[in-house]
């Protein structure tokens, strides 16, 4: 399996941007989920902390989604929407950094981006919802509203925004090389065989060094 870039999309909570992190220290390859973050907010002008939070989570069809943020580059976005100029932009960083060899992208629809190149391995990680709760409490404390109410919020604003830009449906097995419940086999068991499947190559497919 002559897989070079490592797409992870993930449940909220189910440790897919963990995971992404272990597989890329385990591979020795770049990392890419603030740097993205970084790249776009120097190609486009807007405020990292809205990438962050609009390039993945789908804001709704509101008035604010067609607004430029204050400081973007309201000259060059030709009439789109703040939301439509961010997915062109953070779809050609994407094209971009897959050029410049092995690398683990988390998030922003990069299974989809990709979907041309035969030297991407698209990965969905997910877990059962008790799992996926109890961890999210741990790492971030609670909220006004319950874990399970947080789960459903994430995880129905990623589904939106995938599915107005690819026109897929997300997380369904189909649309990625592989899919795995980080709760039933564990995140360390996910970064073996992520790696494991990138790592077949060094070694010849046919066993020999």
């Amino acid at each position: 399996m002559n897989k070079k870039i490592i797409t992870i999309s993930r449940e909220f909570g189910s440790g897919g941007r963990s995971i992404a992190k272990m597989v890329a220290d385990r591979l020795g390859v770049p990392y890419y989920d603030k740097e993205l973050i970084k790249q776009v907010a120097a190609k486009t002008g807007f405020d990292p902390a809205y990438i962050e939070e609009a390039g993945e989570y789908s804001q709704g069809k509101t008035l604010l989604s067609y607004l430029s943020p204050s400081n973007g580059p309201k000259d060059v976005m030709n009439g789109m929407s703040a939301a439509d100029f961010l997915w062109v932009m953070q779809r050609q960083v994407i094209l971009e950094i897959a050029e410049k060899g092995p690398c683990v992208i988390v998030g922003r629809c990069a299974d989809y981006i990709l979907k041309d190149r035969s030297d991407c391995l698209n990965v969905f990680i997910h877990a059962g919802k008790a799992f996926r709760a109890e961890r999210i409490v741990k790492l971030y404390g609670n909220s006004e509203q319950t874990p399970e109410q947080r789960l459903d919020n994430k995880d129905g604003r990623r589904r939106v925004n995938y599915s107005h830009y690819t026109n897929r449906e997300w997380g369904k097995c189909q649309n990625y090389t592989l899919s795995l419940d980080s709760g039933e086999i564990g995140m360390d068991r996910c970064v073996d065989i992520i790696a494991g499947l990138c790592q077949e190559k060094e070694h010849g497919e046919d066993g020999e060094q």
